[in-house]
């Protein structure tokens, strides 16, 4: 892999991006998060231990890492501030090694409201987001009417800032959705503290990051949830606020194209998703409960249970292509063990036609039936596999046909959520 590697996800999130980012931060000197908020989960499994983390890069773990929240993130400073005191808590130092941009936007509490306002008023059309104000922060960012870290830290910026947004937002609070108004007092008391609290950790990172790229340093970039969910080429309008794909990794961290050398796309061996939306390959029966039970297909950030499918190889194909993956890493591969039969969806018919790509349209992609190629499956537990041709039979071959299909070498591949289960192949 090169220099500059950008890890992005290739479903609908929850991949397990944050175990490989975890693993392969020891090779980078800069760790940076470059889209999403709150709303995405990363787990890491240290030991015995477990670390959930929403905002603050997954390289933490690793002493002497810088770690970067990049401007194309929008961030909820109570959440950070929560998760900044409960690494240290578990003797994780971030002092002098986590910083966040002046350019990100800052998730007020009338994006929180109002994103649970207007999924309320969408009735059985709502997109199930996580209500923790992702999209009406993002809304105000493209409105340029959002208010950001450089402002947040300077009270004598923040207080008019503030006080001319509330007027506009509790109109629409009030008069719109007849919900009570927010009180400026009690906004600016609780956030004037955590800027006090966060300012150390505030500054420029686009020049940051220039000026590592020019002392040679290695950096890693860190996408959140998974391509199907991005703002422009997901399964809209059920997709997140941002630009999840590749191509949002220069504009969300301040970096050239030519900054990146390779892109690692992250894969489950199976298909999940949360909340709303088309799902081709969705297992609502005995198969699904059973991936959902093993894999413990639960969201990191809500808890929700995840809709759990076969590999649908078409949307793989699809994003594959849209993120330009040099390599593949497959994830939960343990998952699948005691399974008989395993399919992968190849194509997608409507009717008596065969669609040749992937539909732009949610409403179209609803209607598909998936073409499946069925494998057989293994019944050993692999969990404890460390060399590739150690694998079963029926798992390489499986392996192998999702190379096949995407024109893609699986790298790595993982066989449980520690550190010391992942296979590496080159």
């Amino acid at each position: 892999m090169g220099k500059n590697l950008l890890v992005t996800g290739l479903q609908w999130g929850d991949e397990g991006k944050g175990k490989i980012i975890d693993v392969l931060s020891r090779q980078y000197d800069a760790v940076v998060r470059f889209q999403g908020g709150a709303n995405a989960g990363h787990t890491v499994h240290v030991g015995e231990e477990k670390f959930v983390l929403h905002l603050v890069p997954s390289g933490i773990l690793h002493p002497e890492k810088q770690c970067i929240i990049a401007n194309g993130v929008v961030v909820d400073p109570e959440c950070l501030t929560e998760e900044i005191e409960a690494l240290k808590a578990r003797g994780c130092d971030v002092d002098g090694r986590l910083w966040i941009s002046d350019r990100c936007h800052v998730v007020m509490p009338y994006h929180k409201m109002m994103d649970g306002l207007q999924e309320a008023e969408l009735g059985d059309r709502q997109i199930q987001t996580t209500r923790r104000g992702i999209g009406p922060c993002y809304a105000d960012k493209a409105a340029r009417t959002g208010i950001r870290f450089g402002e947040l830290v300077d009270p004598e910026i923040f207080r008019p800032r503030l006080r001319q947004a509330l007027d506009v937002k509790n109109r629409i609070l009030t008069r719109i959705h007849g919900a009570d108004p927010i009180d400026f007092d009690d906004v600016w008391d609780s956030y004037h503290s955590y800027a006090e609290r966060l300012k150390p950790f505030v500054r420029d990172t686009v020049d940051m990051l220039h000026g590592l790229e020019r002392e040679g340093k290695s950096l890693l970039l860190e996408g959140a949830q998974g391509a199907m969910l991005d703002i422009n080429f997901g399964t809209y309008p059920y997709v997140t606020s941002s630009n999840v794909c590749s191509g949002g990794a220069t504009v969300g961290a301040g970096l050239p194209p030519s900054s990146i050398d390779d892109v690692l796309g992250i894969v489950k061996a199976y298909c999940t998703r949360v909340g709303g939306g088309p799902f081709p390959t969705e297992q609502d029966n005995e198969v699904g409960a059973y991936l959902r039970e093993k894999g413990n297909e639960y969201g990191s950030t809500t808890g929700r249970a995840r809709r759990c499918g076969w590999l649908d190889a078409v949307a793989l194909n699809y994003t594959v292509r849209v993120n330009g993956v040099s390599s593949l890493s497959l994830m939960l591969m343990d998952v699948l063990s005691g399974l008989p039969e395993i399919r992968i969806c190849t194509g997608y018919r409507t009717g008596a036609r065969t669609l040749e790509g992937f539909p732009s349209d949610a409403g179209a992609l609803e209607r598909v039936e998936p073409v499946y190629e069925s494998f057989k499956g293994w019944e050993a537990d692999i969990a404890d596999v460390k060399r590739f041709d150690q694998l079963p039979e029926a798992a390489m071959d499986y392996v192998a046909a999702i190379e096949s299909l995407t024109g893609t070498q699986v790298k790595m591949v993982s066989v449980g959520p520690k550190r010391s289960q992942l296979i590496l192949r080159d």
